[in-house]
């Protein structure tokens, strides 16, 4: 791939996590590297490109390419460049064409969806295609759903270094996100419903569902209680309820177990922090409420009137001060009584756009110029490991491990 035009290309760069991405790259990655933006407004990617320009005039500058979201002109750029970060969404409407030609041209893919659905359809008509041209394909690995990921991974990995063992169990918690949605990521919400069936999209978020093999025969063990309300207290990350991060989530996680080999008996589960029962039962039915409304076509009409639309979102100074953290702690598959349990908490603060721009971005340098030992296929952000998180950190992204004694 040496002799291609381009090391980068964001895709989608006058969106609203493009810009994000393209700026990123501007003031933070290596200035040999050959970039581009590609959208389909010249006059809109020279605007981004004379603002990546004023954040750092030292650097190699973006070359801009119009192109079409046709097979052809995507076949086209496909081939021009060694990575593609896909920011244009909704991936139901618009993302199979990108994905297609970089698995067709053996062309590193990475993007920021969260649309679960979209990712276990690309996942069956493409894995075979990537594997045989050497792509290596990565959704989901932004705010979706590389921290916690990254985080189940973290804490698998001292688990088997204090251990040589597998790990039994992971929870992780969304301990807390300040943070408001852009108009791509309601519009992918709003949009999943009218592209998948409910039984398609049930079916992505089965247990293992997108994971390369069956998932464990043993039992989650979750109780009655938190089945029914969605409640659930566990040291160190309290009181918990369900999460909206964890639909999107888990199935990556899982994907991850299957491809890295978490355990035999690993179990994984996300909630999000609250401050006590009562608000953690009104999180869990307000979800299941407004997830039952959502499947109403006219419900996400009405709702599409009133929100932001996909290419806006928040100014910078509102997500200035947004911040997300995860915590999560897992427990070795041993024999032994009272083994312990590691603890680890990754956090973010300021725009969660940001991040995901930031987190394409990591990774690409990543699949570059790391040695990541991977070759063609469909993989998820824990599998890019400990050097993906060292360029995260350098980014401002904190990853914390600790182990306890029970």
């Amino acid at each position: 791939m040496s002799a291609r035009q381009y090391d980068v290309v964001v895709l989608g760069a006058t969106g609203y996590t493009g810009k994000f991405t393209a700026e990123h790259i501007a003031t933070s990655l290596p200035t040999d590297l050959r970039w581009a933006l590609a959208g389909r407004s010249r006059q809109k990617l020279e605007r981004v490109a004379a603002e990546c320009k004023s954040l750092n005039p030292d650097r190699i500058q973006p070359a801009i390419e119009v192109c079409s979201l046709s097979d052809e002109d995507l076949t086209a750029l496909a081939k021009k460049t060694t990575v593609l970060i896909a920011t244009i969404g909704p991936y139901a409407l618009y993302g199979e064409p990108a994905f297609k030609a970089c698995a067709e041209n053996g062309t590193h893919y990475l993007d920021i969806t969260g649309e679960v659905a979209f990712v276990a359809d690309m996942i069956k008509k493409y894995e075979k295609v990537a594997k045989a041209s050497g792509s290596i394909m990565i959704p989901q690995i932004a705010v979706d759903s590389a921290p916690a990921d990254l985080v189940t991974w973290s804490l698998v990995d001292m688990i088997r270094e204090r251990f040589s063992a597998p790990t039994a169990e992971v929870v992780v918690s969304l301990h807390d996100i300040s943070a408001m949605p852009s108009g791509g990521t309601l519009a992918s919400v709003f949009t999943i419903m009218d592209v998948y069936s409910l039984k398609e999209i049930a079916a992505a978020n089965l247990p293992y569902a997108i994971s390369p093999i069956p998932g464990p025969k043993t039992s989650s063990g979750t109780s009655l209680v938190t089945k029914l309300f969605g409640i659930r207290s566990v040291p160190d990350l309290g009181i918990l309820s369900t999460s909206l991060g964890g639909i999107v989530d888990t199935p990556i996680v899982q994907r991850s177990w299957g491809i890295l080999g978490y355990g035999p008996n690993f179990h994984f589960a996300e909630y999000m922090k609250v401050r006590n029962y009562l608000i953690g039962i009104a999180v869990h039915w307000g979800l299941l409420i407004g997830s039952l409304l959502l499947a109403i076509p006219l419900v996400r009409t009405i709702a599409r009137k009133y929100v932001y639309q996909p290419g806006e979102g928040p100014t910078k100074d509102q997500v200035k001060n947004d911040r997300l953290e995860y915590r999560g702690i897992a427990r070795p598959d041993v024999q032994t009584p009272n083994p312990g349990r590691a603890f680890c908490r990754a956090f973010f603060d300021g725009s969660l756009y940001a991040f995901s721009g930031i987190s394409v971005a990591a990774a690409a340098m990543t699949v570059l110029r790391d040695d990541h030992k991977l070759s063609g296929g469909i993989y998820t952000p824990a599998c890019l490991g400990q050097k993906f998180i060292d360029r995260l950190e350098t980014a401002g992204f904190k990853l914390e491990r600790k182990f306890y004694e029970d």
